[in-house]
Order: structure tokens, then C-alpha cells, then sequence
């Protein structure tokens, strides 16, 4: 097997990985450090996350770094804060016996003034960057890209993803012609093919088909009910599981934000985590997942990347991914550090054939169980309740306090105590009349994935039920009006009155052209005059109390 020693590392790097504990190099390692080793070509790398495509692009970078040089030399962009952090821990590990590299990490959510303070004082030779950031250092004068030689594109298809297509165009603009870009992504979308046809000269492409192996500690399982049902059998499951610690997966940051503030309301302590969201908020949800206050996180895929907790119970597919890498990616995030875990999907009808796929894709068995029925529920609920108060340790109870509950109790039977400590417990459980058994059979899949009979789509008046008006108590959508999400909400202390003073001056209209307001925890629904689509649209810079909004239009898909 082939060594890093071997691939033309300098001895100074190739210490600094035996300090590490890395001998041998994975295969996208292996293929892409001789060919940038080799006058550093424009450079494409397709991998899945995880195969070590930060060293691939790392070790080159500081073999060529020149320890006599006073300038920004590299400049690597990635998607998000955490993988931003992330790359610049490795490159510090990797350069330790590097004489003179300096390497800096710039991302938003933080002070800019002390980045700008910091880009001054350590003049890094390596910039690590979220690209919205980086733009605004550019815009303010405080990085200039004139000289680079290296511009780092890393996960690519998430920085698409999350929209920074025009800021990596913008960015690119600042940089000189004559550098190499080295682009490194899991897909190969029409985005980045783009990218590469307008800025890479006949690049070497290295192309890794990443062998996906699955942790044999981890419990794949998936229960399987009706669109309709899907928040009814969560919340079961999370109830029967009372010892749930875990992350629930869903597609989109607005299914996120809504299915959590959706738990919240049913009184469950539960916190979504989503790029939309202030790194103030994000590292407030993360403090509060870590020490389990928060155990339930609801997220985004992307937003999930910088998660590293060794302790999750449970991973929760409350929307199916797309591929089998992301499916792996998700179910890794518990049954480590040698625990076990449970991977357990929420399959409907029309996702019953890609649970299938994945199975056989990944060879793997995913186990279908069934929804606890409510009477179940309740049964399992009891016997843990009371299993846990009648190992309570008393030892600590005072005599004043217990004389003192004496007292106030002394009118009431043992059973009547009881049925009240009952009452308090399983209150939650019994707040809605749902249907006791929440299952379909799997018996009723034909051969090609669909269920025999169609499964009934909600009515309009149904679907309005989840929009609440600005004094309207929810009423029906006009048809002249489209619906936007903004990224503000109660803890931003926004006003119906402020919201629509922004609404108005940003899109040039009156005040009269915008309807309904639904104000929740951390966004905002607005209905709009559809004539005014292409203003609202228009992604003019805008902020409010210093951070930046987002709007997008909400299709109300069901």
C-alpha cells in the first residue's frame, strides 16, 4: 500500500502526519497530490464527504508555501463556519513542522471589525472563508486577491446549494487569471459545470467512486404511515422513546424550522438548526443540544455537517434524502466512539421505493417496525414513569419539607394523589383524540412502489389551516397574492408594523398590496401581490438590526 512519503511530500509535512497517526493515504488523496504536486493545474475532484479531501488539497498547499513570502498565497472557500474551522485545525496540524505558515479562518455571525483587526495584524499566508463573509472583507477593503495562487473550492455543491453562486462569481472577479482553482465537490450539478467551462483551463479531473460502508453498530429501522400522519407518529415515537437524544433530518430549512417550532408547541424540547439562522443562534441551539437541555435537534443536512456529539441515541429521517451518501452521512451521526445507535426512517408512500433502494445500495437490512399504538404508548409510558419513581433517591428529602407536603395532602386519598401525579405526567398525551393505530401495511405496495389506493391530498381550506393571518384567524389564501418567507421572527422582536414598513420600502410598493402576517418563533410567513414578484425577488442587500435578511417565496406544497 502506497505511503504519503511516497507521493513527494517534503520530510516536514510528512512528520507532521506520522504525529497524527496518517500513513497511508485514501484514493483521493493518493490521485490528487501527485497531479497538484505537478505545477498545480487547474483541478476537479469528485468524492463523497469523508474521504479526506481536505489533505488533498492541504498537503499541496503547504508543500508549495514559501516561508520568505509576506503575502495572501491561498485562499480556500467553503460552505459553512464549522467545515470552515474544520480545514483550518487540519492545516494547522499538517504545517506544524512548516516554518512561518499562517493560516486565518473568516466566517460571518461574528464581529467583522475583529477579523478585519485580526486579517491586519497576522497578515495570514493561507485564508480560510465562508464566502458571504469573504465578500463583505472584500467590499470593506480588508482582503485584497490581487496575488493569490491558489483559489480552494471545497464542497462546491453545497456552497451552490446554499446560494452563493453570485458571491463566488464576485469573488473569482478579484482574483488574477493567471492562479490555479482546484474545485472539489461530491456532484457534478449543471452549477459547477458552469464554474468550470467559465473558469478552469482544460483541468485534471480526479474521480473517486467512494466505496459507502455503514456502521454495523447502527440499528436501521423505518416505520411507515401516511403523508398525513408523519407529525402524529413522530411525536409517538418520541414518547415512547423517553430516553430520545438525537438529530431529526428534514429537506428543507423551512420544513426545519416549522417542524420544530411545531414539537415546541406540543411540548417537546426540541430546537432547529438551519442555515438562515445567526451563528449567535446557531452556537446558543448547539450549547443547548450538548449539554441536553435541548435534546431533540431538528436540521438540514448541511447545517448538521458541523455536529460532533458522541452520544445520540437516535438519528431521525423525517424527510428521506436524496442519495445513499447522504443517508450514511445522516445515520453516522450516532453509534460512535464504539456505542450503538438507531437510524430509523419515517417513510410514506411515495418514498417507499427509495427506503428500498437504499437498502439494497447499501446492503444493508432496514427493518420495518411498527408506529406504537396509543394504548401501547400509554402502557410503555406507565411502566417507565413508575419504574423511575420508585428508584427516586430520597436521601436528600428534608424532614421540614416532607412534614410540610404532609400537610398540604393530608385531605387527599393515596389514589386521588396518584391520579393527579397521573394526570400531570400524561396530560400532553391526551390533549388530542388521534386514531389509535397510525400504520400502513407494506402489504399494500404493488410491485412498483405505490400503494394500491391513492392517499387523499388535503383540501385548500385544509391547507390554510397552517397559515395564520395578521387578524384574520387564518383565512384563505387570495389568489392574487404569493406567500414569502423571511428569516425574522418573535426573538428578533419584529412588529407587524415593521415588517411591513421594510416589506414596502424594499419592494417600492404600498401597503395596501401586502396581506396576511404570520409572525412565529423565528420566521415570518407574508403574503404579497403577486405583480410585485420580481421586486421582492430581487436580492438587494438588506438587514435589519444589523443581520441579514432573507426572502424567499413559499410555494405551499403539501
Amino acid at each position: 500500500m502506497q505511503t504519503f512519503k511516497e507521493l513527494g511530500l517534503g520530510n516536514d509535512i510528512t512528520k507532521a502526519l506520522d504525529d497524527m497517526g496518517f500513513v497511508n493515504p485514501t484514493e483521493i488523496q493518493a490521485k490528487s497530490i501527485p497531479a497538484l504536486l505537478n505545477n498545480r493545474p487547474d483541478f476537479i475532484g469528485l468524492a463523497q464527504t469523508g474521504t479526506g479531501k481536505t489533505a488533498a488539497f492541504g498537503l499541496p498547499l503547504i508543500h508549495f508555501f514559501d516561508e520568505y513570502s509576506d503575502r495572501l498565497f491561498a485562499l480556500i472557500l467553503a460552505p459553512t463556519r464549522e467545515l470552515a474551522q474544520q480545514i483550518a485545525k487540519e492545516f494547522e496540524n499538517f504545517s506544524k513542522y512548516k516554518k512561518g505558515v499562517k493560516v486565518q479562518v473568516v466566517y460571518g455571525g461574528t464581529s467583522i471589525v475583529g477579523q478585519i483587526r485580526d486579517l491586519k495584524r497576522e497578515r495570514p499566508h493561507i485564508l480560510v472563508a465562508t464566502p458571504g463573509r469573504l465578500q463583505d472583507l472584500i467590499e470593506r477593503k480588508a482582503v485584497k486577491l490581487d496575488n493569490i495562487e491558489v483559489l480552494v473550492l471545497d464542497e462546491a455543491d453545497e456552497m451552490l446549494n446554499m446560494g452563493f453562486q453570485e458571491d463566488i462569481d464576485n469573488i473569482l472577479q478579484y482574483t488574477p487569471e493567471e492562479k490555479s482553482l482546484w474545485l472539489f465537490s461530491a456532484t457534478m450539478p449543471k452549477e459547477i459545470r458552469n464554474i468550470i467551462g467559465t473558469y478552469m483551463q482544460d483541468p485534471f479531473e480526479v474521480k473517486i467512486h467512494a466505496e459507502v460502508k455503514t456502521n454495523q453498530n447502527i440499528e436501521h429501522k423505518f416505520i411507515y404511515v401516511n403523508k398525513s400522519d408523519k407529525e402524529a407518529a413522530l411525536k409517538r415515537v418520541l414518547d415512547y422513546l423517553t430516553d430520545f437524544y438525537g438529530v431529526i433530518f428534514c429537506k428543507t430549512k423551512m420544513d426545519t424550522q416549522e417542524l420544530a417550532e411545531y414539537l415546541e408547541r406540543e411540548g417537546y424540547r426540541a430546537e432547529p438548526l438551519h442555515g438562515d439562522m445567526s451563528q449567535a443562534q446557531r452556537d446558543a441551539v448547539m450549547a443547548k443540544f450538548r449539554n441536553k437541555t435541548t435534546p431533540i435537534l431538528v436540521a438540514t443536512d448541511v447545517a448538521a455537517r458541523g455536529i460532533d456529539v458522541d452520544s445520540l441515541t437516535h438519528v431521525v429521517h423525517y424527510s428521506l434524502p436524496e442519495n445513499t451518501e447522504y443517508y450514511t452521512h445522516r445515520s453516522g451521526r450516532t453509534a460512535r466512539a464504539g456505542k450503538k445507535g438507531t437510524s430509523l426512517a419515517i417513510v410514506t408512500p411515495q418514498d417507499f421505493k427509495r427506503i428500498r433502494f437504499f437498502e439494497r445500495m447499501l446492503d444493508i437490512e432496514i427493518k420495518h417496525i411498527k408506529v406504537p399504538l396509543q394504548s401501547q404508548m400509554y402502557s410503555n409510558r406507565l411502566e417507565k414513569w413508575s419504574d423511575k419513581v420508585a428508584n427516586i433517591d430520597t436521601i436528600e428529602l428534608s424532614d421540614e419539607i416532607r412534614n410540610r407536603a404532609h400537610e398540604l395532602f393530608a385531605d387527599m386519598t393515596k389514589e386521588e394523589l396518584l391520579d393527579k401525579m397521573l394526570v400531570q405526567e400524561f396530560n400532553r398525551l391526551y390533549k388530542k383524540i388521534e386514531k389509535d393505530d397510525l400504520n400502513v401495511s407494506v402489504k399494500d405496495i404493488k410491485d412498483d412502489g405505490k400503494r394500491g389506493s391513492r392517499e387523499r391530498r388535503p383540501d385548500r381550506n385544509e391547507r390554510n389551516e397552517r397559515f395564520g393571518g395578521r387578524g384574520s384567524g387564518g383565512k384563505q389564501r387570495s389568489s392574487n397574492m404569493d406567500t414569502y418567507f423571511i428569516n425574522l421572527g418573535k426573538i428578533d422582536n419584529i412588529h407587524p408594523g415593521v415588517l411591513i414598513d421594510i416589506i414596502a420600502s424594499y419592494a417600492g410598493m404600498n401597503k395596501k398590496h401586502i396581506g396576511d402576517i404570520d409572525i412565529q418563533k423565528r420566521h415570518c410567513l407574508v403574503e404579497v401581490d403577486k405583480k410585485y414578484a420580481h421586486q421582492m425577488l430581487n436580492n438587494r442587500a438588506l438587514k435589519y438590526r444589523g443581520r441579514k435578511i432573507t426572502i424567499k417565496k413559499e410555494d405551499f406544497k403539501y
